[in-house]
């Protein structure tokens, strides 16, 4: 699937309702829902994760990861009382995808509570789930940006 956007407001709509989304078909699964978020410098990855937390419900500010590596963020969805839980990973300062096993990754993508945001995932796909989404943010001008969803 593909989106233009005209904006970071509309880049953190189409975020929330996709988190929305990912919500509710998570229910079921046995493992995490792992998201790889590609695009070079300021194409809007983190704006689109500040969208994708806010729509989990989460009232946390949410910033880039890019100094401490990982942030996590915990969540309820309805009807349930156990927490969920949203990492979020930059993954830009990592040498290789063995700096981030080396943070115990596959522990977070082995647990069907949580969420996995990695920005900058072509750089550590080795270690990704062999079925992850992927969304590759690109700059067409400005402000304006085309986001493509794959699963």
């Amino acid at each position: 699937m593909e989106f233009v956007s005209h904006g970071d407001k509309e880049t953190q709509k189409l975020a929330q309702i996709l988190g929305r989304e990912i919500v509710k078909s998570s229910a079921q699964k046995k493992k995490a829902v792992v998201i790889g978020l590609e695009g070079e410098l300021g194409a809007g990855k983190t704006t689109f994760v500040k969208g994708f937390a806010k729509g989990l419900g989460i009232k946390q500010k949410v910033s880039s990861p890019t100094f401490v590596l990982m942030k996590v963020y915990n969540f309820k969805t309805k009807g349930e009382k156990e927490p969920k839980f949203l990492f979020h990973f930059d993954c830009y300062r990592l040498k290789d995808h063995r700096d981030l096993t080396a943070l115990g990754a596959q522990e977070f993508f082995a647990d069907a509570r949580n969420i996995v945001l990695v920005e900058w995932s072509d750089r550590v796909e080795k270690v990704l789930p062999s079925r992850y989404i992927k969304i590759h943010i690109d700059h067409l001008d400005n402000k304006t940006r085309k986001i493509t969803v794959r699963k």
